[in-house]
């Protein structure tokens, strides 16, 4: 029998899965030429991070700026150890387009994985992160700090296509 704490896991995992597929459908709508329907899809994104944001909070899953970065650095660490590599295998065995961003996860989660350690070792230091420039590749989700390079160095995508944050 379900009890609320599951509840809660449940109801964060489908208001995140909401936020992100009303973003992706805003993008094709606004692409269609359809930019107020795309405004709705966003206003209802952001709707839908609210619940899932205070959801995270009644399950007290929010705690130090440290053991966040342990937490984040334990997830992106499990991604690109664990889930994607059987993910990734079964989908060049079935030939499924899915091959692709799979194969971007397990590299660009073991960069995140890598920048969040930098950054819990800057806060048990007790200092912030130095570096103020943070570049994302909108291909693969790989983070560069500093200056975006060249090339991405997991999916090739050039330096102008990096936008920074």
């Amino acid at each position: 029998m379900a009890n609320s704490i599951d509840n809660l896991k449940d109801a964060f995992a489908g208001e995140s899965q909401a936020n992100q597929k009303y973003r992706a459908f805003a993008s094709k709508a606004e692409q269609e030429g359809f930019p107020n329907i795309a405004r709705l899809f966003r206003t209802t994104a952001e709707a839908e991070r609210i619940h899932a944001d205070g959801h995270l909070r009644a399950l007290d899953a929010i705690q130090s700026t440290a053991e966040n970065l342990q937490g984040a650095i334990d997830g992106e660490t499990y991604e690109f150890t664990k889930m994607y590599p059987p993910m990734l295998a079964t989908a060049v065995a079935e030939g499924h387009k899915a091959k692709r961003m799979f194969g971007y996860a397990v590299e660009a989660e073991a960069v995140h994985a890598r920048l969040y350690q930098a950054a819990l070792q800057a806060v048990q230091q007790g200092r912030d992160l130095a570096e103020t420039h943070f570049y994302l590749c909108p291909v693969c989700g790989y983070i560069e700090l500093g200056t975006p390079p060249e090339e991405c160095p997991v999916c090739g995508a050039k330096k102008s296509k990096f936008f920074q944050i």
